[in-house]
């Protein structure tokens, strides 16, 4: 007797399912994706330009860095690859991330990989750039990016270690390659 009072409350419920639905539109997650990643699509291109590095004491060193970004799954991901050569052309830096959006949050998140290593965290639009950060150990990195008015790339990268004051360890310029 349980399974035939069920089963006209199983057909009732599936029969309505279609009006139900046709009441509340289901969210389409990727258009609502896409239209936030139009928000960092001034990146897209191939950058270069100057960056030091501090590593701690010594000498900085000075390379050249360059930046390729693109649009990847008909525009939910913005890939990023990185990479830092010296004056011989010897490459001494590269990474890959990936940046995306959250609809659920309504967060961007950035996911880099360097060096056997990656990081998963949330990315900050700020007019005309973005900052993201990461604590490694006892030490918080920031990193912020901005377009200065000549359409330049500036990012800068400071670590701050326990209560020590920050200290800047990237200072790049870039420009927007043809």
């Amino acid at each position: 007797m349980k399974i035939a009072l069920t089963y006209p409350l199983a057909a009732l419920l599936i029969s309505c399912s279609p009006a139900l639905y046709g009441q509340q539109q289901p969210p389409n997650p990727a258009a609502t994706q896409r239209e936030a990643m139009q928000k960092v699509a001034f990146l897209t291109g191939h950058w270069s330009g100057p960056v030091t590095v501090v590593r701690g004491p010594g000498e900085p060193l000075h390379l050249t860095q360059t930046e390729d970004i693109a649009f990847k799954l008909d525009g939910l991901v913005l890939l990023i690859e990185g990479a830092s050569r010296d004056s011989n052309g010897k490459s001494l830096f590269s990474a890959l991330a990936t940046v995306s959006f959250d609809d659920a949050t309504g967060t961007y998140r950035i996911r880099a990989y360097n060096d056997g290593h990656y990081l998963d965290t949330e990315l900050s639009l700020l007019p005309k750039g973005f900052s993201w950060g990461f604590s490694a150990g006892p030490a918080r990195i920031a990193n912020v990016m901005h377009l200065t008015d000549k359409g330049e790339w500036a990012e800068t990268a400071d670590a701050t270690v326990g209560n020590n004051p920050p200290h800047r360890s990237v200072d790049m310029l870039l420009q927007h390659q043809p």
